[in-house]
């Protein structure tokens, strides 16, 4: 990949949705990883001095938070921090009554954890809308193929740069872009538990992923696990249905 030549196009198509949404400037969550550092740094090239980075931290590592404001201040954008953990609590409380008699543990566990991007999607639109702003998402192709995302949570944007680059170009970009290695090479991880990694709950890891993403290459049980993923995962790339009346 020609990491310079990705990066023109990338800013010069941020630059020319903003143009045409009639939107005033960029609101891109920062996490501290990555994905959103990038994005992030495209978006100042796209916006500079319109462009907001927006900190949620929810229960969070402090790590993470040290991390982000580290990206915000590494490309020159302004920042807010919003601590969204008390009105977590609250909502999780609010919720008990929506559990069922013996919730399964699995299930449970990852429906509160959905809550936390879901407050971050609503929080970032905020910070958005207040000011006329476009939010930029940090999703890259590898995590849209296989649904590694929040329906209506980090997947809930206006713009998907990094959507047709996988985990790999996005490190190339990263590079490029000359953002900190320490960013570059932490643990790919949503944050929502723990110990919580990618790579751990999906079951692959990227660079098995973006083989196969990029030359169709994979061994016969990790294709199947791919192609689960990606079939389960079809209806958070798709609006709703809408069935066919007859009249």
């Amino acid at each position: 990949m020609n990491a310079g030549k990705v990066c023109d196009q990338l800013v010069r198509w941020l630059e020319a949705n903003l143009q045409r949404s009639g939107a005033e400037g960029l609101a891109v969550g920062l996490s501290g990883g990555i994905d959103s550092a990038v994005a992030a740094a495209l978006a100042q090239r796209a916006a500079p001095g319109r462009t907001l980075g927006v900190l949620m931290p929810c229960h969070s590592n402090l790590e993470d938070q040290a991390d982000a404001e580290r990206v915000a201040r590494h490309v020159g954008i302004p920042h807010v921090v919003v601590d969204l953990s008390p009105v977590y609590d609250i909502l999780a409380r609010a919720l008990q009554p929506t559990l069922p008699a013996e919730a399964d543990p699995g299930r449970l566990q990852l429906a509160r954890a959905n809550v936390k991007p879901r407050l971050r999607m609503l929080t970032l639109y905020h910070a958005a809308n207040v000011r006329g702003y476009l939010v930029v998402g940090t999703g890259n192709r590898s995590e849209l193929y296989t649904g590694y995302y929040t329906k209506y949570g980090d997947g809930g944007v206006d713009l998907l740069p990094l959507g047709d680059l996988v985990k790999g170009e996005v490190r190339e970009l990263a590079r490029y872009l000359e953002l900190p290695e320490a960013i570059i090479q932490r643990t790919p991880s949503a944050g929502l538990w723990e110990g919580q990694s990618d790579e751990g709950e999906m079951g692959i890891t990227y660079a098995e992923l973006d083989r196969y993403l990029l030359e169709g290459a994979a061994a016969p049980e990790l294709l199947a696990r791919i192609e689960a993923l990606h079939r389960v995962s079809r209806h958070k790339r798709e609006l709703p249905p809408i069935p066919r009346v007859a009249r």
